[in-house]
């Protein structure tokens, strides 16, 4: 009975691992510290970018908040590094939603 017992946990942490990996439909968050003035610009080219579907600007220690969508964790690494080189973005924090 043990020995079911532990399979049976084994193949569904096997499940929810592969699950995690794959991260299918990832949903994350950045902030952005940008140089004073340039958040609207900044937003402006961050919008246009393939995965956005928010992005505005913030009042506190962060000028920009981004909701990201995307497939996986490749695709996020891409769009991650895209804005990080919009010009003017000085500081990003990247947050992964969790499954």
């Amino acid at each position: 009975m043990r020995e079911v017992q532990t399979e049976g946990l084994k193949k569904n942490y096997a499940t929810n691992l592969k699950g995690v990996l794959s991260m299918a439909g990832v949903i994350a968050y950045m902030l952005l510290v940008t140089d004073t003035g340039k958040e609207y610009e900044i937003i402006k080219e961050i919008k246009k970018l393939k995965g956005v579907t928010e992005c505005r600007a913030v009042y506190g220690e962060f000028d920009v908040f981004i909701r990201l969508e995307v497939d996986d964790l490749n695709a996020l690494d891409e769009i991650v590094t895209q804005i990080r080189r919009v010009p003017g973005s000085i500081q990003s924090t990247t947050l992964v939603g969790s499954p």
